[in-house]
């Protein structure tokens, strides 16, 4: 097996890249922008759109390459309603559309507990359960048309191969529908009328089916395989499952920044601090937990460049300049708080390398509140932030190493088909700076202390 070609819908784009299995990297990328339709009867993804560029796309890459097998990575927080025809029973509804918000209060007296889920209370439509909630009430019909509930992965899976099938991750993923403890459905299909309709749960690496007939010809295809799929972040997680040796902690930075637990200490999971649990390519539960890092750096840095020096960094941590949480105070460890400076920034500098430190201590609460330990392997923009890196080593006493994998969603989920241990290289990582372990320890002392 030499190529697979690797369907990506993110939340922005939609994407089609074609993965030579060998090396791992994108030898071919078609991508699109993912339009959001208003109704009625709700903002809904052009799902006839995304479908005829992947047609276009795969067509492209049959007439210049051999594509040995399919799989498909999604965002979370979306599922699509088939009837018994295998056609949509309705739009597939924008995660952002505020309707979910409408019956709340409705939604959460059927809502599972964070016990069962590892699912906390999120709002619009973050948690699946609470759009399917909402559908099903706008739509008196619609329960009666239903004939099954698949995840988003697998709707494309389902357009290819005829097959129905929700992959593990995605239903872990914050729906309120899993309980990952059991790795079974929660109470809330049944609480919901759906019991009996949603898809059956499959492994990612499963194989789903085989493209179907008129698609081949369609296409200029042969009887390609098409894997079950998986949600787009267990996709970059997985190069570091098959390479490394547990415990650590992956951290994902980017809007928002993720940190993911692999192997280490129990921890009771508190959701009013973003914790939450994912559910890995193996089926395992994964702590999680997160805060809108690369909002709060966008609002505090404001546009200006990146310009800092050592001798910046050397002038604040003499001076004890620290930003205090929360620049968001609606997401993170500590929600319902307004940040403040201990003292105005005297330079553009000084307030690039504080809030570096802020956004590093604020992941050091994360890291501790999911239990991880090991290394802390940071991917995405801050790993090339050295006052993060620097000031992540000082705040948990662990190493603290810059990913240079080849971790992407099309890559990670080609990693289903590859399968052996790549070993994700890092940074040499250094000892931590007894300034900045002082830094750290004087922050807590002070968010510890309240706003």
């Amino acid at each position: 097996m030499k190529h697979a070609a690797i369907i990506d819908i993110g939340k922005t784009n939609v994407k089609l890249a074609l993965v030579d299995l060998d090396s791992l990297t994108e030898v071919a990328v078609r991508t699109m922008a993912n339009r959001v339709l208003p109704g009625p009867p709700w903002p809904h993804f052009d799902t006839g759109a995304q479908w005829a560029f992947l047609r276009d796309g795969l067509r492209a890459l049959a007439a210049s390459h051999r594509v040995d097998a399919i799989c498909v990575t999604t965002h979370g927080a979306c599922a699509a309603l088939l009837d018994a025809g295998g056609n949509l029973a309705a739009p597939v509804l924008d995660y952002e559309h505020p309707g979910p918000e409408t019956c709340r209060a409705q939604y959460d007296l059927i809502r599972p507990p964070f016990a069962e889920t590892g699912s906390p209370a999120l709002p619009l439509g973050l948690n699946l359960g609470a759009q399917l909630f909402w559908q099903l009430r706008e739509d008196a019909g619609l329960r009666d048309r239903i004939s099954h509930v698949v995840m988003w992965p697998q709707f494309w899976g389902h357009l290819l191969t005829g097959q129905v099938a929700s992959d593990i991750c995605s239903l872990g993923c914050h729906t309120d529908l899993w309980t990952p403890a059991r790795g079974d459905f929660s109470s809330l299909p049944k609480a919901l009328g759906l019991d009996g309709k949603m898809a059956p749960p499959r492994a990612p690496g499963d194989r789903l089916g085989t493209l179907r007939p008129e698609l081949q010809a369609e296409l200029g295809l042969g009887p390609v395989p098409v894997l079950v799929g998986l949600h787009d972040s267990n996709a970059s997680l997985l190069p570091h499952l098959l390479g490394r040796q547990a415990p650590f902690a992956v951290i994902s930075t980017g809007t928002w920044v993720v940190s993911m637990a692999v192997g280490g200490r129990p921890v009771a999971l508190d959701p009013s601090r973003d914790t939450l649990v994912n559910v890995n390519a193996f089926g395992s539960a994964v702590p999680s937990a997160r805060f809108m890092g690369g909002r709060e750096y966008d609002l505090i840095q404001a546009g200006r460049p990146a310009s800092a020096k050592e001798g910046d960094s050397d002038q604040v941590l003499a001076s004890g300049l620290m930003l205090l949480p929360s620049v968001v105070s609606d997401s993170g460890p500590f929600q319902g708080r307004a940040h403040r400076w201990t003292s105005a920034p005297q330079t553009d500098a000084q307030t690039e390398v504080a809030l570096g430190y802020y956004l590093a201590l604020m992941t050091a609460e994360c890291l501790e509140a999911i239990g991880a330990e090991g290394p802390s392997i940071v991917e995405g923009p801050f790993a090339a932030n050295p006052w993060f890196c620097g000031m992540l080593r000082a705040a948990t006493g662990r190493p603290a190493l810059i990913s240079t994998a080849r971790t992407g969603t099309a890559v990670g989920a080609a990693m289903l088909l590859q399968r052996a241990e790549t070993v994700a290289e890092a940074s040499a990582d250094r000892a931590p700076d007894p300034r900045q372990e002082a830094y750290a320890r004087l922050w807590r002392a002070r968010v510890t202390a309240g706003p």
